[in-house]
């Protein structure tokens, strides 16, 4: 049986998980981990200050020549856009300013008394303008970016394709909970519990999946809430009303060839509810649907569970 080397890190406002299949390569795997999501937070946070994303945002209507991180990050997102027709949507950023996540997760004000303000459909990724060549951006007056929904998906994607051949066997990096494989799995595929919360203990993880290829990706509700004006709302935004979507599913965990499709599948379907399964069915995703009650849905083929 094959024996599985881990590390884990705080990084993004979240844990990276990086397991290898050969313990001698677990270090440069870790390390590369770490050298790109540092380089992710650096251009894309919408939290720092010196971050590239937020000297962009200070600067609307002007064409920014983009580092290579941000315009593979913005590009990722805007692709996601497409692919989920808009519900998807990277322009959510001033929505989620003005119900309160206005800083990092761990440094919110979870119970902020003040009122929310009218809010309404988002501007759309549309508004975003690119010259390809150039390799600029032009973000307008009054549109503000958040990348969060795509950006971590995206760097787990990029860690695994960055060590291809340089590791002789099986790599596995959990951003989050948002997942990409490469290499040769452990026999059996690597073993995935799926969970309401990726910080969730191994105890009250739920049922678990055998992944070989390809990632998975959650998305869910439960962790990321918080309360203003008297309502509570969650990190999930519906562009069509810029608030919250409608709690239908907890937790939705989709399988996909690659870690952003599967990430782009199950945050578009926290946002189409009812609609998802017959999305999803669509876009031929094994996913599971989770509703708050603890029922689930099953999709595309995935799994049956002992209920």
């Amino acid at each position: 049986m094959t024996t599985v080397a881990s590390e884990r890190f705080t990084t993004l406002g979240t844990t990276a998980v990086i397991c290898t299949t050969e313990g001698d390569e677990l270090e440069l795997a870790t390390q590369e981990a770490r050298r790109l999501t540092a380089e992710l937070d650096l251009a894309a946070s919408r939290f720092r200050g010196d971050s590239e994303l937020q000297k962009i945002s200070a600067e609307p209507g002007i064409a920014h020549e983009l580092s290579a991180t941000l315009w593979t990050v913005i590009d990722q997102a805007l692709w996601a856009a497409g692919y989920t027709d808009g519900l998807v949507d990277p322009t959510v950023g001033e929505a989620m300013a003005i119900l309160g996540y206005s800083a990092s997760f761990a440094d919110l004000d979870l119970d902020d008394p003040r009122p929310v303000v009218k809010l309404g459909r988002v501007p759309g990724y549309r508004a975003i303008r690119r010259n390809a060549e150039k390799k600029t951006i032009t973000v307008p007056e009054g549109v503000s970016l958040d990348l969060g929904a795509t950006a971590k998906a995206g760097c787990a994607d990029r860690i695994v394709a960055s060590l291809g051949t340089s590791i002789a066997g099986g790599v596995l990096v959990s951003l989050g909970g948002d997942i990409a494989i490469g290499g040769s799995p452990p026999e059996g595929g690597w073993q995935v519990g799926i969970a309401a919360r990726h910080d969730d203990p191994l105890d009250v993880v739920g049922p678990t999946i055998a992944l070989h290829h390809g990632g998975l990706a959650s998305s869910g509700v439960a962790a990321r809430r918080w309360r203003k004006g008297g309502q509570e709302f969650h990190h999930v935004i519906d562009p069509t009303t810029g608030r919250s979507a409608e709690v239908i599913w907890e937790t939705v965990t989709v399988a996909g060839p690659t870690c952003l499709i599967a990430n782009s599948a199950s945050t578009a379907s926290i946002i189409l509810g009812e609609d998802a399964p017959a999305w999803l069915a669509a876009h031929q995703l094994p996913a599971r649907l989770q509703r708050p009650d603890g029922s689930v849905v099953l999709v595309g083929g995935w799994p049956e569970e002992n209920r």
